[in-house]
């Protein structure tokens, strides 16, 4: 995944300007109708009244938004209709603040919209508003429409249907079925009064005042409190992200397994950012549930540990090191490899050439020995500026860190970053032609993309390839709740692309040396289970060893109420066949709301 920070950031820079971008065109508005909420929202996603001027619309005022680039109110009509397919409320944008208040009961004229947050071509779905308002206030003080309630009985275990293969596998356009898939379920409630109730935390709160719970307490349920995405079609219906209307200093500040405890509730709205978003008018009280971060278990004299660690673009100005140290000292137990994915250049995000990141690596190496851990030693290949993608001008790069003490690192001259490694056969057994080396850097699969890390290392006499790997993110597929369903992952060609490429290289040093010990391992942006795991695997050549741990603990990383597998260790079969290694997901970022990496680190520790 891009960084949530970053893409979160870049995301607001341009709200505005999608607001008036991402609107359905539907041709200049027709004769005014008056109309009931429901008429509006219709059926199907799209209003049947989108484009169309509508007057006297009639509602109770349930939330109002005063902040960001979406101000507006939400009303609900007191009178339902019978049918669960149409929703009983609408968001009115009014651009600047609006001048109701909740339990106001009003009419609206004003054109119905349908605006799509990110931009049509995020895939989204669209909310339906009624915009450019005229709002008349009849009354004050009236009673807010009962809020409905969601829970496990009411959202169903589907979770989206089909779309229409004749409309580019867009659901927007077919019949709601709310009593049978969820994203039905909620689109029903768009714009609607809704709680829930004692709620367990799945996302811990971001720096944007946001989490995520769940409504299904038992679904994928993780050892840890959170909630498995396991696989393409465990989509884990229950999540729903929360949000206030209240103060920032007063959102909860919560973990994984945490509560919301009581009722939280308000209008459902849907976001660029995650899509079906309660936005509380009313919060339940944050219960603890007790979460502590993980300790992994020290490696014994005859094991080699070695582990993986993206630390969020990393460069000096950073105020992370020592929390990195004493992760790396305390929780990992001091790996005797560390594979750390985007570590910065020099001068951070900077963008004047410089692509070195000896200060960036000391200055961690400098800390962790001030945690009480040993004097690490380093390589790494500086890239060409402005090439590897990443965060412009960062330059980010895999580093080897190794403890001189325990292991030592084969320097053979001749890598660089535009040089391929290859392997030779000498003495019976495989080499590498340079360590450090990158593996095929001008093949096009690494376009804007990091090129893996190759290198070689000894261990009481033995040696081990280690390929340190962070591919191409997922930036620019359709999130879980877009219009297309089944969603669009365009970013696993490139990725796909780099596996094979990965894999071949492994396979080049398995065909000189059958029993060699290879382990390929970083950031893969992609799961356990997924085909970019399955092209590295390849014939054998590799196996992810995170599945040698029970399912409800797969996992490194925490998005929208979902956790994930993303980084990965791969091993040879020598690894995996001599059953002496242990696997660890050691969580102490993905889970916590003051996470000083969006990754969770993993150690695997054999003997070879």
């Amino acid at each position: 995944m891009p960084s949530k920070k970053s893409a979160r950031l870049a995301a607001l820079t341009v709200a505005a300007v999608c607001s008036a971008a991402s609107t359905v065109a539907l041709g200049a508005p027709a004769q005014a109708d008056t109309v009931a909420i429901h008429d509006i929202q219709g059926t199907t996603r799209i209003s049947p009244y989108a484009g169309k001027a509508v007057t006297g619309v009639a509602g109770i005022v349930t939330g109002v938004r005063t902040y960001g680039s979406s101000k507006g109110f939400w009303i609900q009509d007191p009178n339902p209709d019978a049918d669960p397919a149409t929703s009983e409320g609408v968001f009115v944008f009014t651009s600047s603040a609006p001048k109701v208040a909740v339990g106001d009961s009003v009419t609206v004229t004003g054109t119905v919209s349908e605006y799509v947050p990110g931009g049509a071509s995020s895939g989204n779905q669209s909310v339906t508003e009624i915009t450019k308002p005229t709002v008349t206030v009849v009354s004050g003080g009236n009673a807010v429409p009962a809020a409905t309630v969601v829970d496990a009985r009411s959202v169903p275990a589907a979770y989206a249907p089909a779309g229409d293969a004749a409309a580019g596998g867009s659901v927007n356009g077919l019949p709601l079925q709310p009593g049978t898939y969820a994203l039905d379920y909620y689109e029903s409630l768009e714009g609607m009064n809704v709680q829930v109730a004692d709620a367990r935390v799945v996302t811990a709160t971001d720096p944007y005042s946001e989490l995520w719970v769940t409504v299904k307490p038992r679904e994928n349920a993780t050892r840890r409190g959170g909630a498995l995405y396991g696989s393409y079609t465990s989509q884990n219906t229950g999540r729903l992200q929360i949000q206030s209307l209240g103060a920032t200093a007063d959102f909860p500040v919560a973990n994984v397994g945490d509560t919301l405890a009581g009722v939280t509730e308000g209008p459902l709205d849907y976001n660029q950012f995650g899509g079906y978003t309660l936005v509380a008018g009313r919060l339940g009280t944050l219960k603890s549930g007790g979460l502590q971060r993980e300790t992994t278990h020290k490696q014994k004299r005859g094991e080699l540990a070695v582990a993986t660690y993206n630390v969020e673009n990393l460069d000096p100005s950073d105020a992370t090191f020592e929390a990195h140290a004493a992760a790396i000292v305390n929780n990992l137990q001091s790996p005797d490899i560390v594979s750390l994915e985007e570590i910065q250049d020099d001068n951070g995000a900077k963008d004047d050439g410089t692509v070195t990141a000896g200060a960036t690596v000391n200055k961690l190496i400098d800390a962790i020995v001030a945690a009480g851990g040993p004097t690490y030693d380093w390589r790494s290949i500086d890239p060409v500026n402005d090439q590897d993608g990443g965060e412009p001008g960062g330059n980010i790069r895999q580093v080897f860190l190794f403890n001189p003490e325990r292991v030592s690192f084969t320097d053979r001259a001749g890598g660089d970053s535009t040089t391929a490694v290859g392997v030779a056969k000498v003495h019976g057994k495989a080499q590498l032609t340079a360590s450090p080396g990158r593996v095929a850097p001008g093949d096009t699969a690494w376009k804007s993309s990091r090129k893996p890390l190759a290198g070689e290392f000894v261990f009481r006499g033995r040696t081990v390839f280690v390929i340190a790997n962070h591919l191409n993110s997922k930036g620019g597929d359709q999130g879980l709740t877009s219009q297309y369903q089944p969603v669009v992952r365009s970013s696993e060609i490139q990725r796909h692309a780099q596996a094979t490429l990965v894999n071949a290289f492994v396979k080049s040093i398995l065909d000189l040396q059958k029993n060699a010990d290879v382990v390929a391992l970083g950031d893969m942006n992609d799961f356990e289970f997924s085909d970019t795991a399955k092209i590295l695997e390849g014939d054998g050549e590799l196996w992810s060893a995170i599945k040698s741990l029970p399912k409800s603990e797969r996992y490194t990383y925490d998005y929208q109420g979902n956790q994930q597998v993303l980084d990965q260790i791969l091993v040879s079969p020598s690894i995996r066949r001599s059953c002496d290694f242990a696997y660890d997901s050691v969580h102490i970022n993905s889970e916590f709301h003051d996470q000083i990496s969006d990754h969770d680190p993993q150690v695997l520790r054999f003997e070879p």
